[in-house]
């Protein structure tokens, strides 16, 4: 049987569609008989219009009003400033850092998690056997020339791509930059994503020796099997990645069939759902509400049916390290999920 899914933007994406739908049969909405119809009406003080948001009329003083977005560290700054109402975003450790003032974030934002989505992931340092690399602080001591594959290496994407923000701090805690990498002779090979075919091409034909990304579910296989080794993320680099928000986790031979030893390196899983503190506690419940309406159709990363008490466990799927919504959090214990 072939497992189906989608890429990760259309999953929150269809996502959000579904959990919009479910506002409207909501404990924001209201029954009443059309006599003249003979049917029972539902209204909202949902918005009836559907762009990028809900919205209420401009006159309806008891209108609520939410817009939706999915993406990275604009969006939680958009949600922050009031442009959003929630964002859903990848992976956890974006709220975290955004949470308590660190990586790109130069301020602490009032934000809270809604849900956490599960998705489990790690970052990936990755060297072929044959380089005789065996940690990170190693490549800047011998100047290696890395034939390194990883994503778009552009300063836009060094500060706004969280994958690539977590790969470039990493090299620096490790000592070097990708400009070091090319004085010294290396390649950097771009893939548009972690399953890039040219990607897997480049792993088996040997045309690159090391490969720093997450994704991990989609390369890691192929490089072990092409001798290649994890490396690391330990001493020095991890407490200054610690020091951002990241998590130590551990990449094991239980896991990942191959490996030589268990390693720690960095998580990267989790999507959360984020809003502002000062949401109001009605609709924080209300959207929780929604998405237990619509859990049997909402997608999933991890290919099981979604399960509740899953979105506020805090495990190996949904680490998050801010606190919950309220309301979100009355609607986790009052519904049994959240002990």
């Amino acid at each position: 049987m072939t497992i189906k899914r989608y890429n990760a933007g259309l999953q929150r994406a269809k996502g959000f569609l579904e959990l919009a739908a479910a506002l409207y049969d909501s404990s924001l909405s209201s029954e009443s008989w059309k006599g003249a119809e003979g049917v029972l009406q539902t209204d909202s003080r949902v918005g009836s219009a559907l762009r990028l948001s809900l919205t209420a009329k401009a006159n309806d003083q008891q209108g609520i009003s939410l817009a939706f977005a999915t993406g990275g560290f604009r969006e939680i700054e958009a949600v922050a400033e009031g442009k959003f109402s929630v964002a859903w975003v990848n992976p956890s450790v974006l709220l975290t850092m955004a949470y308590r003032g660190k990586g790109p974030f130069r301020r602490r934002l009032s934000l809270r998690a809604l849900a956490v989505f599960p998705s489990y992931d790690v970052m990936g340092f990755a060297v072929h056997e044959s380089t005789g690399i065996t940690s990170l602080s190693q490549i800047k001591k011998e100047r290696f020339p890395l034939k390194l594959s990883t994503r778009i290496v552009t300063q836009k994407a060094l500060r706004e791509n969280s994958t690539m923000l977590t790969v470039a701090a990493v090299m620096r805690a490790a000592g070097f930059t990708f400009e070091d990498l090319r004085k010294w002779g290396g390649k950097i090979h771009l893939a548009s994503r972690p399953s890039d075919p040219a990607r897997r091409e480049s792993i088996e034909s040997g045309a690159v020796n090391a490969i720093f990304d997450e994704g991990i579910k989609s390369w890691s296989r192929t490089a072990l099997e092409s001798g290649f080794r994890f490396l690391p993320v330990e001493g020095a680099v991890l407490k200054k990645m610690v020091a951002m928000g990241f998590r130590p986790a551990d990449m094991t031979k239980a896991r990942f069939p191959g490996m030589i030893k268990d390693v720690t390196t960095l998580d990267f899983s989790g999507w959360p759902m984020i809003v502002r503190t000062d949401m109001p506690d009605e609709q924080a419940y209300a959207i929780c509400q929604a998405i237990e309406q619509r859990k049997d159709v909402i997608p999933t990363d991890n290919y099981k049916p979604l399960d509740m008490a899953q979105l506020c466990a805090n495990d190996e799927e949904t680490p998050y390290d801010v606190p919950l919504h309220k309301g979100a959090e009355r609607f986790y214990r009052e519904r049994g999920y959240l002990k």
